[in-house]
């Protein structure tokens, strides 16, 4: 009766590994692109666990390809930067859930996952660039210097090619900024990475941020992101850009008056003890002679 018992498990598992093997295999889910400057990974889940997966991926209208180092792979993400040559390209990505390497199987088609849409030049994520502050030495101006962020495309000398390479007229920066202690903001856009700004006050201390934006694409996409904050040194203001005329007049008009009052007391102080003096003179009996 054991003997028996055991026979149908062993018939079962056999059935049931044949079953396993021949495309019961969990499709992949969460298949998503996350691409940063450019550099542009597939990703899914969950993590395979006797099996692997597959990345098929194509340029719409054109026939499928495989990247080398994701065929049959327990990893759960894909670079596919190198893949995606034309940056105006609309691509999509299939995950195949397939055996294990060694593995025999009689699959005709694995399950997989399809992802949605992407075009790297209008779909990647523009990061946060760095820029440097210029105080002109009147100080009626602030140069910003932004650096054009690299990305990972390389170009025909194998040397990275930047956001303005890429984007080149497509490309602006968007500076939002504001004084240092106030909450007020401004913004200007530029199409050029030396940016000036003139609009500020002398001697006081301005804050900025500063992110990529691209005019072409859609409304949601045409920022990068925020950068950190980077603020310009308090400088030397006169009297007169410290505070306003009326403030000026107010005070210039407050020590005349105390001036004048110092000095009306001065003097009837001076004409008291004179009259003193006088009247004690008056006093005084005349001697004979």
């Amino acid at each position: 009766m054991r003997t028996q018992r055991f026979s149908w498990l062993c018939v079962w598992l056999a059935v049931l590994g044949n079953e396993f093997v021949s495309g019961t295999f969990p499709k992949a889910q969460n298949v998503t692109w996350d691409s940063l400057n450019f550099k542009t990974l597939l990703t899914w889940s969950p993590k395979p666990v006797n099996y692997t997966y597959t990345v098929e991926f194509s340029k719409q209208h054109q026939d499928k390809e495989r990247n080398r180092l994701c065929i049959q792979t327990s990893e759960t993400e894909c670079d596919l930067t190198a893949d995606l040559k034309d940056l105006k390209g609309r691509y999509n990505a299939e995950v195949l859930s397939e055996p294990m390497r060694d593995a025999s199987s009689d699959l005709i088609e694995p399950p997989y996952t399809t992802s949605p849409w992407f075009i790297p030049y209008q779909d990647t994520t523009i990061g946060k660039p760095d820029f440097k502050i210029k105080v002109s030495e009147d100080q009626r101006k602030i140069t910003l210097y932004v650096a054009d962020i690299p990305t990972a495309i390389l170009n025909a000398q194998r040397q990275r090619m930047t956001i303005r390479d890429i984007f080149k007229e497509d490309l602006q920066y968007k500076v939002i900024y504001r004084k240092a202690k106030s909450s007020g903001k401004k913004e200007k856009y530029s199409t050029s990475s030396e940016i000036e700004l003139t609009d500020l006050d002398r001697g006081v201390s301005y804050c900025f941020n500063v992110q990529a934006y691209i005019s072409s694409r859609k409304t949601e996409k045409q920022l990068g992101e925020l950068s950190h904050v980077l603020c310009s040194p308090e400088g030397d203001m006169s009297i007169f850009e410290e505070y306003s005329l009326a403030v000026i007049a107010a005070a210039i008009l407050s020590i005349i008056v105390i001036i004048s009052a110092v000095i009306a007391i001065i003097v009837v102080c001076c004409k008291r003890q004179q009259r003193a003096k006088n009247k004690a003179k008056e006093r005084v009996p005349l001697k004979h002679v």
